[in-house]
C-alpha cells in the first residue's frame, strides 16, 4: 500500500491501489470454478479500465518479492487485512 519511487518508471508504483477480499465458507468445484473465472476476469479487464498493465513483468516481480516477505513475516499488515487474518485464524 506504501507504494515505492524508482528512477525507472516501469519500476515505481504509487501504492494505495484498490484491493479486494474473497471469503467462501465452503470450497465446492463450482465456487472454485467461479473464482478462478472471477480472477481471470479481474486480472485483464479492472487494470486496463484503471489503466494499468496487468502483463507488466516488473508487477509480478513485485509481487512475488512481497509473498516472500510475507512467508518469511517480515510484513506487517493493514489493520483491515490483520482483522481478516485473525478470524481465518492465520494471524
Amino acid at each position: 500500500m506504501a507504494g515505492n519511487a524508482s528512477n525507472d518508471p516501469a519500476r515505481a508504483y504509487p501504492g494505495d491501489r484498490p484491493s479486494a477480499t474473497i471469503l467462501l465458507d465452503d470450497v465446492s468445484p463450482a465456487t472454485f470454478g467461479a473464482l478462478i473465472a472471477f480472477h481471470e476476469h479481474r486480472t485483464f479487464a479492472n487494470p486496463v479500465l484503471m489503466g494499468i498493465n496487468p502483463f507488466d513483468q516488473f508487477g509480478v516481480e513485485l509481487g512475488k518479492n512481497i509473498a516472500r516477505q510475507i512467508e518469511k513475516g517480515d510484513t506487517r499488515f493493514d489493520p483491515p487485512t490483520e482483522a481478516l487474518l485473525e478470524a481465518a485464524g492465520t494471524g
